[in-house]
């Protein structure tokens, strides 16, 4: 079976649909900015200090009155097998709140 660019591409617009349908309301205590977040920076990803290491990428974080850029880091991994879901900011009623990341 092959499949074309199209196809792939509507694969993908369909897999994102469904991702953001199945988001819910934010959590209880959850702090909002009213200011769309920027888009993410660029970085240059440094080789590993070492084996096990993870990259952690970076991220905008809100300090109360505007967006502050937090680097990308080299991290270990917690026990073997687990990776990093990066934090992200999600829009709720034209607002935004942060979701930190986590190992998984």
């Amino acid at each position: 079976m092959t499949f074309s660019k199209s196809s792939s591409i509507a694969a993908l617009v369909l897999a994102a649909g469904l991702a953001a349908a199945c988001v819910g309301p934010p959590p209880p205590g959850v702090n909002f900015v009213r200011v769309r977040p920027p888009r993410v920076q660029m970085e240059i990803r440094t080789s590993a200090p070492g084996p096990g290491h993870v990259w952690l990428p970076g991220y905008y974080t809100w300090d109360g009155g505007r967006y502050v850029w937090v680097p990308g880091r080299w991290d270990i991994s917690p026990s073997p097998g687990r990776h990093w879901v990066p934090g992200r900011w999600r829009s709720h009623r034209g607002q935004w709140y942060w979701v930190v990341g986590r190992w998984r």
